[in-house]
């Protein structure tokens, strides 16, 4: 309980009023006793002075001028005789103190105890007036009395409230920690309740809940990853298990270099699909390694039409391919390229179509673009996801379905982007790259390498 936010706040609330109402009572104990002293001060002033008068018009001093409670008057020649004096002071000259002018200063009573004493100079004579400070010690003590029962109960208060206060504040913040208490890897669907406020910890509740939200089409993709990585592997896997237990069941009917021919295309094909896995993963912890260097674009494209030419593929048109050099990584590059090439090669009726050119902008246009049946509208960002294949007309005989997911992943890396263009006739992607600067000749690498 000590260590919860709640007795902290309430702990420090509760020091604080108390050091405010403690300095705010010192301060007003202060102006009390001064305000108390003024007063007396004032009262003695008016007694002298009224003895004062009588004193200039040559009238001898009265009895009512001289009381006994709580003043004491004495009136003192200026040869040091007394002239007049309180009983009890008739002989005794309490305040031998002759002052030019009027002055207050603290003293005694006759019978003890602590006074304020005027001393007023009066032609021949001095008076001296002294009033007792027992009322107002008295006033102070019973203020401070006041005073030290009232802040320890006004602090008691405040901090009951300020208890029940930040409780109320914490209400919610106290739902929210439980329910992300019981949210798993399981469960990730589940919300933390968001107040129907505006306040911060309704902005927290709902920032949260954005951030599992994330968490949970992060992990929801990851799992169809694994599943689908698993079905991908399991096939070529089983279909070279397949044939080697044939021709094991039937040695003699077996044709070895058939066997070997197979094996070594679906080893292969195992090979490409773990390296874009990797690549892909590699992507998403953000340690995609790109070595940059100035990279001419046009010859990269060149090589891969080159390398699929001659198998049978539809023709590929490069007559608007012209010269053009990126800063990035050459092998990513080629490789973003391949996977493009094939994906239109794979869908091409009659020609794939193929330009590089540099924008007024300063950016890189390659576009490769098939005369295939297209893309539907709803399809234009789903085939950029892992493992998507449309349908078996789209796609026959098709890879893993991870070309155009890695060709985008290559893009971005390199602060370019790759795009479906949403008008044009068949299927035509549009990859988009900076292009190279002047300071871009030398080598650098960004990610891990």
């Amino acid at each position: 309980m000590t260590g919860s936010l709640r007795f902290r706040v309430t702990a420090l609330a509760a020091l604080a009023v108390l050091a405010v109402l403690s300095a705010a009572g010192a301060g007003l104990t202060i102006t009390h006793r001064a305000a108390l002293l003024d007063s007396l001060d004032e009262s003695l002033a008016e007694r002298a002075d009224a003895i004062a008068q009588r004193l200039r018009l040559g009238e001898p001093v009265e009895p009512r001028d001289l009381p006994t409670d709580d003043v004491a008057v004495q009136v003192v020649a200026r040869e040091g005789s007394v002239l007049a004096a309180s009983p009890g002071l008739a002989d005794v000259r309490r305040w031998s103190q002759t002052p030019a002018t009027t002055t207050v200063s603290d003293g005694e009573m006759p019978g003890g105890g602590s006074a304020r004493v005027l001393a007023a100079r009066v032609d021949a004579a001095t008076i001296y007036v002294a009033g007792s400070l027992e009322d107002v010690e008295g006033g102070v003590r019973a203020l401070v009395r006041s005073l030290l029962a009232i802040v320890p109960i006004a602090t008691a208060v405040l901090a009951a409230l300020v208890w029940w206060l930040v409780g109320r504040v914490l209400r919610p913040v106290e739902a929210i920690r439980a329910e992300v208490d019981r949210i798993s890897a399981s469960h990730l669907d589940r919300r933390v309740p968001e107040p129907p406020t505006t306040d911060e910890v309704a902005r927290l509740a709902h920032t949260m809940n954005a951030m599992l939200e994330r968490l949970s089409r992060s992990t929801e993709r990851q799992r169809r990853f694994v599943a689908d990585a698993a079905h991908e592997l399991r096939s070529p896997l089983a279909r070279i298990r397949a044939q080697l237990e044939v021709d094991a069941a039937h040695p003699g009917s077996a044709d070895l270099a058939v066997t070997h021919a197979s094996v070594r295309e679906q080893a292969l094909a195992l090979q490409r699909l773990v390296d874009d896995l990797l690549l892909l993963a590699r992507g998403d912890a953000g340690a995609l390694a790109v070595h940059s260097r100035l990279v001419d674009l046009d010859d990269v494209v060149e090589r891969a039409v080159r390398e699929r030419r001659g198998r049978g593929t539809p023709p590929i048109d490069t007559r608007r391919v012209r010269p053009v050099q990126v800063s990035g990584d050459e092998a990513q590059l080629a490789r973003a390229v391949g996977n493009l090439l094939d994906n239109a090669v794979r869908h091409a009726r009659s020609v794939v179509t193929i330009t590089l050119e540099e924008e007024r902008d300063g950016g890189a246009v390659l576009s490769v673009g098939d005369d295939g049946p297209g893309i539907p509208p709803e399809a234009r960002e789903l085939i950029f996801g892992r493992f998507t294949r449309l349908d078996d007309a789209r796609s026959p005989g098709g890879g893993a379905g991870l070309g155009l997911a890695i060709a985008r992943e290559i893009a971005d890396t390199h602060g370019g982007s790759l795009v479906l263009e949403p008008d044009a006739p068949g299927a035509r992607f549009v990859l988009r790259l900076p292009v190279a600067r002047e300071d871009d000749g030398g080598i650098a690498s960004s990610g891990p390498g």
